[in-house]
């Protein structure tokens, strides 16, 4: 492993000297290409330069402490030092074990969500809206940008479907972790006699895919127009701006109606299309790595009941690493960290454990 820390070290040197070198001042892109790799690496740096400063404390206290000529106080206090660094650097091999691990090449990117109700009628459509307002107040939280993409609301101010983008950095390593059946216990207000049902919404995040890495072809497509419909208000017009497109050979099938443009509805319905596309072509590649399917965390399979909200006791559950959280309310209000961290940390030691056997 110290090997291996070691170039990557080396390696960060030399794209700090490129960085300063005129050929790559002049060159936006290459600048920009080196600054995204510098920055991917820097924490590795950072941690294995802090390990050598450890090591190089307790290779000298060491050699104090095993000195015979050496004042006794002197000694015992090099002793000190030396357990005091050892312990340091144990700790940080862990840290930097966790940061070698293989990154998902998607965490950077933007991602496109789309919260589906599903069995429980109105009251799943209702949840669903619960569920986008949270990851909205959890992007607002961040700093990152939302933008919808497509909806379809209910008369009850519940939706149907919504296909939203996330933008902001590293918005899908966090997202991913949503991907799957989410599930509500509560009173709805129409229920007289108090009895508490159980309604289900399907959420799936999908990673951002750039024109670069998947191309279409334009044949292979089949576009319609309709008027867009909904609730009322600014999603009904009367022109026919909303667009459907078809994907011929897969079958897929995207919609977009939240413009009066057609011309923008059809950007946002292939932004839709290329990510679906993608995220197709990921998990035929991933099919291929049982140990990663095995996991519960984190697989993004939208079949699996991944959470459970329980509005008369007030808890979040997550059944894919067995955590009770008694802060619904919170939770709801986009305070998604302790959720997600313990997410992150449960995929992190999966992959550490594989990483070692």
């Amino acid at each position: 492993m110290l090997d291996k820390l070691k170039l990557i070290d080396e390696k960060y040197n030399e794209m700090e000297a490129l960085m300063a070198s005129p050929e790559v001042y002049n060159d936006p892109t290459a600048i920009m290409k080196i600054s995204r790799e510098q920055k991917e690496i820097a924490p590795i740096v950072e941690a294995y330069r802090e390990y050598v400063r450890h090591k190089n404390a307790a290779d000298e206290a060491k050699s104090i402490a095993d000195d015979d000529s050496a004042e006794p106080d002197f000694r015992e206090m090099a002793l000190e030092e030396y357990k005091n660094a050892l312990a340091s650097m144990e700790a940080l091999e862990e840290k930097l074990k966790v940061l070698l691990l293989p990154k998902d090449p998607n965490d950077r990117k933007n991602v496109i969500v789309e919260i589906r109700g599903g069995a429980g009628g109105d009251e799943a459509a209702l949840f669903a809206a619960s569920l986008f307002r949270m990851y909205s107040m959890y992007a607002e939280r961040k700093k990152w940008k939302t933008e919808i993409m497509n909806i379809n609301e209910t008369e009850l101010g519940g939706l149907k479907e919504i296909s939203f983008m996330i933008e902001g950095e590293g918005a899908y390593s966090r997202m991913k972790y949503e991907s799957g059946v989410h599930r509500v216990q509560r009173v709805p207000d129409t229920e007289a006699s108090g009895r508490i049902h159980t309604s289900t919404v399907t959420v799936a995040v999908l990673p951002e895919a750039d024109e670069v890495e998947l191309e279409i072809n334009p044949n292979d497509l089949q576009t319609d127009t309709f008027r867009a419909s909904g609730a009322g208000g600014q999603h009904v017009n009367k022109t026919e701006s909303a667009i459907r497109i078809t994907h011929i050979p897969s079958g897929i099938v995207v919609e977009c109606q939240d413009e009066r443009s057609q011309h923008k509805n059809r950007e946002k319905a292939l932004k839709i299309l290329r990510s679906k596309l993608y995220e197709m072509e990921m998990e035929k590649q991933n099919a291929a790595i049982a140990a990663e399917r095995k996991s519960q965390v984190g697989t993004g399979m939208r079949n699996e009941r991944i959470r459970t909200y329980n509005y008369p006791q007030g808890r979040v559950t997550d059944h894919r690493i067995g955590l009770t959280l008694y802060r619904i309310e919170e939770i709801l209000n986009g305070d998604m960290d302790e959720l997600i961290e313990a997410l992150i940390t449960a995929a992190q030691a999966e992959k550490l454990q594989n990483f070692e056997s």
